[in-house]
């Protein structure tokens, strides 16, 4: 009889627009109990999902799952960097990029109980400034609204528009100099996005053709956002088809650095960091071993 899939749960209360859901009672309900061994702890401050999967990892469970948005899955991600542990993602979040990336239902009965048997995939992860992300990092606009939108006190896409539309008025574009490979080039940034997976979270797509596990990060550099670029970008982003847009360009590469001009922004997975001019931005490839529904590995090897 082969032992038990032992699975930890780390919950963030305060991720999501809906927090009536009742994890554990959900856990309960859809978890075979003949087939899965599980804990739940919960977060209880900024950072503290990173130290709890770390423990977690080292206690010996296969997966742990983060139980809420990008930030909170950033978190447990950054934890189990190095460990024999997988990521686990139940979506609670705002826009939960990773999660809809790697296919995992957005419905937490469905998203659980795929948890019970799942696939295994390795994905690279990235670093700006030595802060690890796994979906997306970003210079510019989209860093800026992030800061807004952490501080907005309400959560959702609406609010999330709201301030996007508030700051695109006040907003202006930094000179950066960008070197990757063997090239070198000067230009205005308003948005430099470094895309592991596709899309910033709804099924906004900043980099459609981005694949979580080639060894290479796609840019999208758009360098100035007059109102006719922001409806392309804007219907690019929803249909999936930006880089044919003509708004935006885009590169692939392993490593880039940015030196700005003045102090630019910049987010990690959708969670404002701080302000810097120099950005050392690289790549580890297949570094971080996640369980994904089995459908997901099935579409990409």
């Amino acid at each position: 009889m082969s032992a038990k899939l032992r699975i930890c749960f780390l919950i963030n209360p305060n991720s999501g627009t809906d927090r009536r859901q009742n994890v554990p009672a959900l856990l309960a309900q859809y978890l075979p109990a003949e087939a899965v061994d599980y804990e739940v702890r919960p977060t209880q401050y900024a950072g503290h999902a990173v130290e709890l999967a770390r423990q977690a990892a080292a206690e010996g469970f296969r997966i742990v799952v983060a139980v809420g948005g990008d930030g909170t899955v950033n978190e447990v991600g950054r934890g189990l960097l190095g460990t024999q542990a997988a990521l686990g993602i139940l979506p609670r979040g705002s826009g939960n990029g990773l999660a809809r990336h790697l296919q995992v239902p957005l419905a937490l009965p469905a998203a659980i109980r795929q948890l019970a048997n799942p696939a295994f995939q390795r994905i690279d992860v990235g670093y700006i400034n030595e802060r690890p992300f796994f979906c997306t990092a970003g210079l510019g606009f989209d860093a800026h609204v992030s800061r807004c939108f952490a501080q907005a006190g309400t959560r959702g896409l609406g609010t999330y528009v709201q301030v996007a539309l508030r700051e695109y008025r006040r907003f202006r574009p930094t000179a950066i100099t960008v070197t990757m490979q063997d090239k070198t080039f000067a230009t205005s940034c308003y948005v430099l996005a470094f895309a592991n997976a596709a899309q910033y979270g709804n099924n906004a797509y900043i980099a459609p053709l981005a694949d979580i596990s080639d060894g290479l990060l796609d840019l999208c550099l758009i360098d100035a956002l007059p109102l006719w670029r922001a409806v392309r970008v804007s219907v690019g982003l929803a249909l999936g088809n930006l880089p044919a847009s003509g708004a935006a360009v885009y590169h692939t590469c392993s490593q880039v650095q940015v030196q700005a001009a003045q102090a630019l922004g910049f987010h990690v997975d959708g969670d404002y960091v701080g302000d810097a001019r120099e950005f050392a931005v690289t790549l580890e490839p297949l570094a971080l071993e996640v369980a994904v529904p089995a459908r997901y590995t099935e579409i990409v090897t």
